[in-house]
């Protein structure tokens, strides 16, 4: 495994497993020039990505040792720096709310909130050296209520509430922090961990709306995942400006774009309730409450 060619860029991607959006974004920062380090937990499923010349290294973000190895790895590739840390590793949580299971929470909250803490803290020293980026990729579900996801909602808000005190206490080492506000975008999220509803849920009339709902991200404005990963390198690679320019001279501190990105934007910008009545009709819930008050009856 070969390093980076002298002064080329180096970005670090996690969750680069083929069809989701960390494959993506590595096939066109590649294209655009910089030297690719991809990571997933089974570096097998990344030979396509080593054959075009990409560094590939096993890397399982919800253990410690591994982190800790992917760290060394990646300064003896880049010789202790990074310009930049994708953290795009994630886990889709669909159940309402009534329905979870607690351990189940926890490993949702480690994959999408803790290990990005864990990210950052292991990979700082080499984001400090480069004066580099950091790229949290969080969820328009961060700002809805995105029915059957309040699990998903709740450690997707996790990530931009912490993204936001970051990148103000990362400012003084040069280091700055971006967070993709993503929206529906082709990818295989899921089909990861399909759930079902148990027997006794308050929801079992509605059984159907629920198993619509699981695939939601992948029928609704959906988003090829190449048209999206352009989109955003190109905006992470635009020059720093001042804070009241940057949306739209430089590098965004927030990245709005997929699937419902421009309406859900619109929405923060009215009032939350002109989001609640739209999430309201587009996941069915007149069909969930005439349902549910009909089995209370």
């Amino acid at each position: 495994m070969t390093g980076p060619e002298p002064g080329q860029k180096t970005v670090l991607i996690t969750g680069c497993t083929p069809g989701g959006i960390g494959h993506g974004l590595c096939l066109e920062y590649h294209r655009r020039g910089l030297h690719v380090i991809a990571t997933a937990r089974r570096p097998e499923v990344l030979e396509e990505l080593a054959a075009v010349g990409m560094s590939t290294l096993a890397l399982d973000v919800t253990d410690a040792d591994s982190i800790k190895r992917c760290h060394q790895e990646v300064a003896s590739l880049t010789g202790g720096k990074l310009d930049i840390l994708v953290n795009n590793a994630g886990r889709t949580h669909t159940h309402p709310a009534t329905d979870i299971s607690l351990p189940d929470v926890r490993q949702t909250f480690e994959t999408n909130v803790f290990s990005i803490m864990a990210m950052v803290q292991a990979f700082v020293d080499q984001l400090i050296a480069a004066r580099g980026l950091i790229i949290n990729v969080s969820s328009l579900s961060s700002v809805t209520p995105y029915v059957f996801g309040s699990v998903y909602c709740a450690s997707k808000a996790a990530v931009s509430a912490y993204s936001r005190t970051l990148r103000m206490e990362l400012a003084p080492f040069g280091v700055r922090v971006m967070v993709s506000m993503t929206g529906t975008i082709r990818s295989n999220t899921a089909s990861q961990g399909h759930r079902t509803l148990p027997p006794d849920s308050l929801y079992a009339r509605a059984r159907h709306v629920f198993e619509w709902r699981l695939a939601f991200s992948q029928n609704d404005s959906t988003m090829p995942t190449d048209v999206f990963a352009r989109r955003l390198v190109a905006d992470s690679l635009r020059p720093e400006r001042p804070l009241f320019l940057r949306t739209w001279f430089g590098r965004p501190d927030w990245f709005w774009y997929g699937g419902l990105a421009r309406k859900v934007w619109l929405g923060t910008a009215v009032g939350e309730w002109v989001i609640d009545t739209v999430c309201w009709s587009r996941f069915r819930m007149d069909e969930v409450q005439r349902l549910v008050r009909g089995a209370s009856e």
